[in-house]
């Protein structure tokens, strides 16, 4: 009989409705759980997950870490699967775009929301890197097992695998004999010994040896490539402590100064110089600095069935009044003209001076122009020949820069205090500066490249990075013979995991701070997950700010798994500073 209280049409499917109550609580409890496994180890250490379907909880896990969370809740390794992840050069993401101009394999960064909150683990068999200056010869094989390189351009002397190492013996496609005896032979061109070339660009570099060599003439150069199906060619030369980073000459200009680098070298580099009306050619005039000289090896240098190519090319030059130094075999060397002696008239190209050269070192996210940058438009002395040789330059004015027109005493100071801070690191600090464990060091906030100049007679190089909101202070930093780019903080830099020895920075608040407004743009917790992604294990972390940053950046640190010790300013220091030195952990899967 059924129950009263029920009309007739139910009471026959009580048991199934009290069924189906069962089956919800049942299934309810088991979500809660889950989720409660899901925060929360059996060991009492909470854990927070990856974070990429729901915003908002996103969001409320950010604000939990930033305010200091109880019970020492870490952030969740990423999966293996990403332990080479960029995530502004994801495939996965790039693939879906334009191919015009190379538009997709350009930086094209996903919005925070849809960015997992993560730390990349270091892949399976990883060990603390070869130390400098053996790893710019081997390197071990399961630190980056990816032989592909090996297997394609082992014949060329790129690379090749022996037992639990990756070999370099130099080459390259364009120089198979060996770097040395490719840059001996340029030399007899160009004047790479001496001191008048310091700072040089090697475009689509592969594993960059030529930029490796050229340290022991003291040319530095920054060597970029994309990431395209080698996958893993400038992780390569940064596990070897050679200067790189991931770039793609595609609708943008690249992030550098206009006229910084004094020498730009293409082997085999396969950039369509003359296409779309010469753009590619002319990014290269503004990044070369007048009097500096282009070498291009490789097609379509005199190259079969590119005749035509190579024809354009010359005719380029030429138009620009670049003085063909020679063309030895598939080697052709130009020499920019030291001013605007020459300027673009009636030629086949179309080619005109810019309008507005007051944006000529504007080069973030900034389209490429067709026109021509006017060296006249930048005052100072900056030519090849009139500014001073290496070593003279790292410590001589950069009066070309726009912060400096109304004196150098700015400048000077801003080198003497770096000076006192740099040996206050080395003796109070207990940082292995001037040791073979610190190779690649990235200054995130470098203004003018005091803390790189300071560190002139230690085995090392610096990544100068200037935030793209701050004041364009990049150029004083390659007019010094240093080198550097341009980033916004609130991105992902373009360089793969586990890349730095060492990331120094001072105000770290700045960096995702609007200048004008003051308002935070982006988190302070995202922006150290990608440090964490981009500093090796081991690896060490030098933070300058106000103590209750300093207090901030410590207490978020436990949970992006790094060891914070906190100390005073240096003794003789007149601000309010304190400097956190942080220790990434060795952990892995």
């Amino acid at each position: 009989m059924g129950h009263p209280n029920f009309p007739p049409w139910k009471r026959t499917n009580t048991r199934q409705w009290r069924l189906l109550d069962l089956i919800s609580i049942a299934f309810f409890s088991l979500l809660f759980l889950f989720f409660v496994l899901f925060y929360t180890t059996l060991g009492g250490r909470r854990v927070v997950g990856p974070s990429t379907i729901d915003p908002q909880q996103r969001t409320r896990i950010v604000v939990a870490i930033e305010e200091g969370m109880p019970n020492g809740k870490i952030i969740e390794a990423c999966p293996a699967s990403e332990a080479d992840h960029m995530p502004c050069e994801d495939p996965r993401r790039n693939s879906q775009l334009s191919r015009e101009m190379n538009y997709y394999r350009e930086r094209h960064c996903p919005l925070p929301e849809e960015t997992a909150l993560c730390l990349i683990p270091p892949p399976k068999g990883y060990r603390i890197p070869v130390p400098w200056p053996e790893s710019m010869h081997k390197i071990w094989h399961s630190n980056m097992p990816h032989n592909k390189i090996a297997d394609r351009k082992g014949h060329q002397g790129w690379m090749k695998r022996e037992g639990q190492h990756f070999l370099f013996p130099g080459g390259g496609t364009m120089f198979p004999d060996g770097a040395e005896q490719y840059i001996e032979k340029l030399s007899q061109y160009i004047p790479i010994k001496g001191g008048a070339l310091r700072t040089a660009l090697d475009m689509g570099c592969g594993v960059a040896s030529f930029g490796g060599y050229l340290l022991a003439q003291n040319i530095l150069a920054m060597s970029f490539a994309p990431r395209d199906s080698h996958k893993s060619q400038i992780q390569f030369a940064l596990e070897r402590g050679i200067p790189a980073f991931v770039a793609m000459l595609g609708t943008r200009r690249l992030p550098f100064p206009a006229f910084g680098f004094d020498l730009v070298h293409c082997s085999r580099c396969l950039i369509p110089f003359t296409a779309y009306n010469a753009t590619y050619f002319l990014e290269v005039d503004r990044l070369l600095r007048p009097g500096g000289y282009l070498v291009i090896s490789g097609p379509p240098v005199r190259w079969p069935k590119q005749e035509k190519e190579w024809s354009d090319l010359q005719a380029v030059a030429k138009t620009l009044c670049y003085e063909q130094i020679t063309v030895d075999g598939n080697t052709a060397i130009w020499k920019k003209p030291a001013g605007d002696s020459c300027l673009p008239n009636q030629n086949e190209f179309g080619l005109e001076l810019c309008d507005d050269s007051g944006d000529l070192s504007q080069a973030w996210y900034f389209k490429l122009k067709k026109c021509v940058s006017s060296t006249s438009s930048i005052k100072g002395d900056y030519a090849i020949g009139t500014i001073p040789k290496w070593p003279m330059r790292l410590t001589a004015a950069p009066l070309r820069s726009t912060l400096l027109k109304t004196g150098v005493d700015v400048y000077e100071a801003d080198t003497k205090q770096w000076a006192r801070r740099v040996a206050h690191y080395k003796n109070s600090l207990n940082i292995k500066l001037g040791t073979p464990s610190i190779r690649n060091i990235m200054d995130m906030n470098a203004l003018y490249g005091g803390f790189a100049a300071a560190l002139k007679s230690d085995p090392v190089w610096v990544m100068n990075v200037v935030p793209a909101q701050k004041p364009p202070t990049l150029d004083a930093i390659f007019d010094r013979g240093l080198i550097g780019v341009y980033h916004d903080w609130c991105e992902p830099f373009s360089t793969y995991p586990r890349t730095y020895d060492l990331i120094h920075v001072v105000s770290i608040e700045s960096l995702i701070k609007d200048p004008a407004s003051g308002k935070t743009r982006c988190n302070i917790v995202d922006l150290m997950v990608e440090i964490d992604r981009i500093l090796r294990p081991e690896g060490t972390i030098v933070v300058r700010d106000a103590p209750e940053v300093i207090d901030k950046v410590a207490r978020i640190a436990h949970s992006v798994r790094w060891k914070p010790t906190i100390y005073d300013k240096e003794p003789d220091s007149h601000n309010s500073e304190k400097i956190l030195v942080l220790t990434k952990t060795f952990w892995k899967l």
